[in-house]
């Protein structure tokens, strides 16, 4: 059984759909939830789903006498981020190398980097003028969005698509393909 921290920072609808998912598999787990807020709704979606969580303060997090020991305790093998809006540390990174993988709500290298997270993306695809946008599964590394794309998935914008209309057509790919490229990746099926 490989086990899984999720990092979160807010709702936690891809958190829970994670658990849910791997809640039935004999090949993986989600055994920890840590977020970077105390009150991220995604704390109560992993309580309620039986999934030890822990808070990590940004020293807490930039600390590798608290994150590593935190992680090794749940003898973690994978971090999924799914909606965290901190920046790993390298230290992290280091011990998981290409372990740590991220969701974008965009089709990268395109509307990614500092600040572009959640609703700053739908709302720069509108901006633009795009006709697509979609999701991006990536490695983690020390660039903001800049590691090796692993999987995207992609879904038409019409020009009467307003920025929440764009992220509701997002989300429906996120519910529908993050949970399977996680588990095609712990697999070893997706690389």
């Amino acid at each position: 059984m490989t086990p899984i921290a999720v990092f979160v920072s807010g709702n936690g609808t891809n958190c829970e759909a994670l658990i849910r998912h791997f809640g039935t598999s004999s090949r993986a787990k989600v055994a920890l939830v840590v977020s970077s807020s105390p009150s991220a709704y995604a704390l109560v979606r992993a309580k309620n789903l039986g999934v030890p969580t822990a808070v990590l303060t940004k020293s807490e997090l930039n600390d590798p006498e608290v994150v590593l020991p935190l992680l090794s305790k749940y003898k973690t093998k994978w971090i999924v981020l799914a909606g965290f809006l901190k920046v790993v540390p390298d230290f992290v990174l280091e011990a998981y190398p290409r372990r740590v993988v991220n969701l974008h709500p965009a089709l990268l290298p395109k509307f990614g980097g500092k600040g572009m997270y959640g609703h700053h993306v739908h709302e720069a695809v509108k901006a633009a003028g795009e006709t697509v946008t979609g999701m991006t599964v990536h490695y983690v590394t020390s660039q903001v969005d800049g590691g090796q794309i692993i999987a995207q998935f992609s879904v038409p914008v019409l020009p009467s698509d307003t920025a929440g209309d764009i992220a509701e057509k997002e989300h429906v790919l996120e519910m529908e393909h993050f949970p399977s490229v996680i588990e095609g990746l712990i697999e070893g099926k997706i690389k």
